[in-house]
């Protein structure tokens, strides 16, 4: 065994990895934004910010994490009532997210699924104060680009649900950027328990030919696809960051854990997202979603995102780009210089 490699919520793998004398790289699989501010949950306990009083503490403004600017307190990873968002300060999330921060420090090196161009002052903040960290980002092109999906690792994929991939012919007929795809996740309560379906009859009957409902779907396929002009998300970091390779802009309605936090940085510095907030009525709704397809805002929207494409390609460019040369770093210094020592000498 040359090394560990372990999800960032898992820092028991860290004893067994010492107990081993072997390294270990932990990938926390957030935002670089929203892993600085999970780093800074001591922070907001002890400035009395957590926990969290009531809601009107909510547009608390923050100024003192160091490269996040403009930021309030709901910016920050919440959901009431855990993390940020908790009421007790026994709360067990809450508590969980500063032990496994606390032991970060134990890590040979730490990767994201981000790259620098996106988030450079971040990553610089983070490099500050931890062990080595390394954006290996995105992933999703680099996997794209080493494994064929035709291939006997590529046709294994990664999803845990069969992907209902109709949608890409339903999205072929479709015009240029015509298309607002919806996606809140994975699990729906009437599938689960049995309950009343989500979407009444009268509701399929009436977009029949304007909509096309799937299960689970390829998502980066179809945030790829031309017609697709729009994507409506909780903005969970997987979904943002395929969003912005597939050069689609975002109407964000952020609920759970970092999502606020990446809303933040989708509307404010990546140029890429409108924000619902939390209490809204159909009308608003519709009226960000025009907005996003046919407004001024949204072709400037479409036109940044279409930026960012450009520069994630770059940083997974073959032998050169910046999130190359990371992972090099992390597979031939991080995890196999205690075998071959010369590795590092060379």
């Amino acid at each position: 065994m040359y090394g560990y490699y372990a999800d960032g919520i898992m820092s028991f793998t860290l004893d067994a990895a010492e107990e081993l004398g072997v390294p270990e790289v932990i990938f926390w699989t957030t935002s670089a934004c929203g892993f600085l501010s999970y780093l800074y949950f001591h922070n907001f306990i002890e400035k009395d910010l957590c926990p969290l009083k009531d809601e009107s503490y909510l547009n608390t403004r923050i100024d003192w994490i160091p490269s996040m600017k403009h930021l309030k307190l709901k910016d920050i990873p919440s959901d009431i009532p855990s993390f940020i968002g908790a009421t007790s300060r026994d709360d067990i999330m809450l508590n969980f997210f500063l032990h496994e921060t606390d032991q970060l420090k134990r890590a040979s090196a730490i990767i994201l699924n981000t790259f620098d161009y996106l988030e450079h002052d971040t990553i610089q903040s983070l490099q500050s104060i931890l062990p080595p960290l390394y954006p290996i980002g995105p992933l999703n092109l680099l996997v794209n680009r080493d494994i064929e999906e035709d291939s006997e690792i590529g046709r294994m994929g990664s999803s845990l649900w069969k992907e209902e991939k109709e949608c890409l012919d339903w999205l072929d007929t479709k015009p240029l950027n015509s298309v607002v795809y919806v996606n809140f996740g994975s699990i729906t309560p009437d599938l689960v328990d049995g309950e009343v379906p989500m979407l009444p009859p009268d509701f399929l009957t009436e977009t029949a030919g304007r909509r096309m409902l799937a299960t689970w779907c390829p998502q980066e396929k179809v945030l790829a696809h031309p017609a697709v002009g729009g994507f409506l998300t909780h903005c969970g970091w997987n979904s943002t960051i395929e969003s912005l390779c597939g050069g689609v802009p975002m109407v964000c309605w952020p609920f759970f854990a970092e999502q606020p936090t990446n809303c933040k940085f989708c509307c404010d510095e990546w140029g890429v997202g409108m924000e619902i907030g939390g209490d809204v009525g159909r009308e608003e709704v519709e009226a960000v979603v025009r907005e996003l397809m046919d407004g001024e805002k949204g072709k400037n929207m479409r036109k940044k995102a279409e930026e960012w494409i450009g520069l994630a390609e770059k940083a997974t460019e073959h032998t050169c780009g910046s999130s190359e040369l990371n992972l090099q770093i992390v597979i031939n210094i991080v995890l196999l210089q205690h075998l071959h020592p010369s590795i590092l000498a060379s």
